[in-house]
C-alpha cells in the first residue's frame, strides 16, 4: 500500500475523517466536563454557605430553647414558692383571727373601773355620732357640741384601752395578734411578688418559644434549600463524571486510530466488523467501540 512522506497509509480517508470527528467530540466532552465541574463547584460553595446559615440558625435556636427552659424552671420554682407562701399566709391569717378573737374576749371579760362605760358601748355610740355628723345638717353650735362629744368618746376609749393594756394577759394577747398580722402581711406580699415574677418568667418563656418556632421554620426552609442545591450539585457531579468517562472512551478510540493497541486494562474486546457505515454512526452520535476503529484501521475501508 502506498504511503505518504510521514509513513501513514494512503487511502485512509474515512479513518482520517473518523479521527477528526473523534477529536471534535473529545473537545466538546472536555468542555462539558469543565462546565459541569465549574457549575458543580459553584453549587457546592453555595451549599456550604447555606449549611453555615443553617448552623447559625440552629445555634441560635438551641440557645433560645435553653434560655426558655431556664425561664420555665424559674417560673415553676416561683409558682412552688407562691403555693408555699399562700399556705403560710393561710396559717398566719388563721392565727390572726384566733388571737384577735382572744383579745376581744379578754376585753369583754375585763370589767372597767367602777362607773366607767364599757368600751364596746362607747364605740357603738361613737359610730352613731359620726354617722349623724355626716348625714344631718347642724347649726354651728350643734356641730361644735357633736364634735366635742366624739372627741370625748375617743379619749375615753383610748384611756380604757391603755388601762386594759396594763393587764399582762391582754398585753400578751395583743403582742401575739400583732405578730400574726405582721407575718400574714409578709406572706401576702411574698405571694404577690412571687406571682408577678412567675408571670414575667412565663411571658419571657412564651416569647422565646415563639422565637424558637420561627427559627425552626427558617431552619426547615434553609434545609430544603440545602437539599435542593446539593441535589443539583450531585447531578452535575454525575454529569461531570459521565463526561470524563466519555473523554476517556474517545481517547481510547483515538489511540486505536493512530495505530496503537488498546491496553489490556481498558477491557476492550475485538468485535466483528459492522455493516453500518462507521462514520455515519459516529456523526449521528451513536456509540462505537474501540474494536470498530481497530477494524476500520486494519481493513483501511474508505
Amino acid at each position: 500500500m502506498p504511503r505518504s512522506l510521514s509513513g501513514a497509509p494512503v487511502g485512509g480517508g474515512r479513518l482520517a475523517d473518523a479521527t477528526q470527528e473523534l477529536e471534535r467530540k473529545r473537545i466538546e466532552s472536555n468542555q462539558r466536563a469543565d462546565e459541569h465541574r465549574a457549575a458543580r463547584d459553584r453549587l457546592n460553595a453555595e451549599a456550604r454557605q447555606i449549611a453555615d446559615e443553617r448552623g447559625r440558625i440552629l445555634d441560635e435556636l438551641h440557645a433560645k430553647s435553653a434560655e426558655a427552659q431556664d425561664h420555665r424552671r424559674h417560673r415553676d420554682e416561683l409558682n412552688e414558692q407562691v403555693r408555699e407562701e399562700k399556705a403560710l399566709r393561710e396559717e398566719w391569717n388563721r392565727k390572726l383571727q384566733e388571737t384577735s378573737d382572744r383579745v376581744q374576749e379578754l376585753k369583754r371579760n375585763r370589767q372597767p373601773r367602777p362607773g366607767a362605760v364599757p368600751v364596746w358601748r362607747m364605740k357603738k355610740e361613737l359610730k352613731e355620732l359620726e354617722f349623724r355628723h355626716m348625714t344631718t345638717a347642724h347649726t354651728t353650735e350643734q356641730e361644735k357640741r357633736l364634735i366635742e362629744e366624739m372627741k370625748r368618746l375617743e379619749q375615753a376609749i383610748r384611756e380604757q384601752d391603755e388601762q386594759l393594756r396594763r393587764d399582762p394577759e391582754i398585753e400578751q394577747a395583743l403582742q401575739a395578734m400583732n405578730e400574726a398580722r405582721v407575718e400574714a402581711e409578709k406572706h401576702h406580699a411574698a405571694v404577690g411578688q412571687n406571682a408577678e415574677a412567675a408571670q414575667s418568667a412565663h411571658e419571657a418563656m412564651v416569647a422565646l418559644y415563639e422565637s424558637v418556632d420561627e427559627l425552626r421554620r427558617k431552619a426547615d426552609e434553609v434545609q430544603a434549600r440545602l437539599i435542593e442545591v446539593k441535589g443539583r450539585a450531585d447531578e452535575l457531579h454525575r454529569a461531570h463524571i459521565a463526561a470524563i468517562e466519555e473523554v476517556r472512551d474517545i481517547e481510547k478510540m483515538l489511540y486505536a486510530t493512530r495505530g496503537g493497541r488498546a491496553p489490556a486494562e481498558w477491557g476492550e474486546e475485538v468485535e466483528p466488523p459492522k455493516e453500518e457505515d462507521f462514520l455515519a454512526r459516529l456523526k449521528k452520535g451513536e456509540k462505537v467501540s474501540t474494536a470498530d476503529l481497530l477494524e476500520l484501521q486494519k481493513t483501511g475501508r474508505g
